[in-house]
């Protein structure tokens, strides 16, 4: 590399890591811990690159993004932030940084995108940002591990085209915020957003409707694949008549479109006019280093209504981390509104977590299988699908007991209820002590009631 590279952070390490590697690449560096010093040496006409932290003592690195293409109209600027979330991501696009990485950065890739912004010393845009926006509440579109990362570059790139967008990934993975961010930061913000039914397409005129409602905003077709193949018919039909000032069309989906086309489930002809973008978002199984982050982001959030602060112990994050999620972010939301009630320390244990998680599904239902299947292949293949959503990685410890716990609750609800509430008859029929099921009963939560049992 050659060059000379400015580098402003007020964290020492960090200048003095930076300083040492670019100069080793051949670099000349100058570096501080002030933005007002940065904005001097670029006023100067130093530096062929400047790479900069977000928040510093006496400045924002995001807001002098304007100043600096003002000031050096070409100037390639790498921001750099612990601030993990997708605003940082988009705010760096609008203001027309030249790229974006999360703390802690990977230093050789740092080295790499350094490289190319001193190659290609392309000019930026001079157009003034929107105002900066903080993360709403709902938007917890927080994480710093790198599929996160790349899907906020994707949708920092995607969001003013007019390119069709298709979100997809598991329920409660944050698939409808993604498709409200993308509107929202995008140049059609003031115009409507506009969530889809199918019941919106019925009748003669309600595509018709439905266009007049959305005018030049955003049409969200959420759960695409659930809607019949007649709505689908009228989706199409109606993508056809769009012409000037049409909106932006977005679309969800949990399922694999791929395989609806192949069962004849879903059109061929609409996915290939929703597919135009495709934003895949992680599991949170995928993105475990993100729950940290994302359950202190919930615990905060649930502080400001409740007025009562909590922070999770290093043995419930743990916890938290080792849970499989099948529920996802929504999940992780959920549990965590719960456990700030249920909790009784402002420090929550390990047990609080677990009460709460032991209480919730491991897996989602069952969907196939005939009435004639015997209950071990049942078991077996929801057992399998169980370890197959871990993918290479193994469940949490403890598999065992949770396991028995899903089958054992519904196995003595199901027997209590046979035997009306009769707990003498229930553990008979059961083969176990009275005691054992009393204790298995106050263990497990079940409510017991005592009725005569109609014959």
């Amino acid at each position: 590399m050659d060059g000379t590279v400015l580098v402003a952070d007020d964290d020492r390490t960090i200048r003095t890591v930076l300083t040492q590697a670019l100069t080793r690449a051949g670099c000349k560096v100058h570096a501080t811990a002030s933005l007002t010093t940065l904005m001097r040496w670029v006023e100067e006409g130093k530096g062929d690159l400047v790479i900069s932290d977000v928040i510093m003592p006496d400045g924002n690195g995001l807001q002098a993004l304007p100043q600096i293409a003002k000031l050096r109209p070409g100037l390639p600027v790498i921001i750099i932030s612990a601030q993990n979330n997708i605003m940082t991501a988009i705010q760096a696009a609008e203001a027309a940084a030249f790229d974006y990485l999360p703390k802690p950065f990977d230093l050789p890739d740092l080295m790499k995108r350094s490289a190319r912004a001193l190659e290609m010393k392309r000019r930026v845009s001079q157009s003034a940002p929107m105002p900066a926006r903080e993360v709403g509440d709902d938007l917890p579109l927080v994480g710093r591990t790198a599929g996160m990362q790349a899907l906020y570059r994707l949708v920092a790139r995607v969001m003013n085209t007019d390119l069709a967008v298709l979100v997809t990934g598991e329920s409660g993975t944050g698939k409808s915020l993604i498709a409200r961010a993308i509107h929202d930061f995008s140049d059609r913000r003031s115009q409507p957003f506009v969530v889809v039914q199918a019941d919106d397409l019925a009748g003669v005129d309600g595509p018709s409707a439905l266009l007049t409602r959305a005018k030049g905003g955003s049409l969200v077709f959420d759960e695409i694949a659930d809607f019949d193949d007649d709505t689908q018919s009228r989706i199409v039909r109606m993508l056809d008549m769009f012409g000037d000032n049409a909106p932006r069309v977005m679309a969800t989906s949990q399922s694999d479109l791929t395989a609806g086309m192949e069962t004849g489930r879903f059109r061929q002809d609409l996915y290939y006019r929703l597919g135009g973008v495709t934003v895949q978002v992680p599991s949170l199984r995928e993105r475990v280093e993100d729950i940290d982050l994302l359950a202190a982001h919930f615990l905060t959030r649930g502080a400001r209504d409740t007025g009562v602060m909590r922070k999770l112990s290093g043995q419930a994050r743990d916890m938290l981390r080792n849970y499989s999620w099948p529920g996802n972010v929504r999940q992780l939301e959920n549990a965590m509104r719960r456990v700030l009630v249920t909790a009784t320390e402002p420090e929550i244990a390990r047990a609080e977590v677990e009460a709460i998680l032991s209480n919730q599904p491991l897996m989602e239902p069952l969907r196939e299988g005939g009435e004639g299947e015997k209950l071990s292949a049942s078991v077996a293949r929801h057992l399998r699908r169980y370890f197959d959503l871990h993918g290479a990685a193994l469940p949490a410890p403890g598999v065992y007991g949770r396991i028995l716990r899903e089958f054992e609750a519904p196995l003595i609800e199901i027997a209590l209820d046979a035997t009306a509430g009769n707990q003498a008859k229930c553990a008979d029929l059961l083969g176990i002590n009275r005691n054992t099921l009393r204790k298995k009963i106050t263990d497990l939560e079940i409510s017991v009631t005592r009725r005569r049992k109609l014959m």
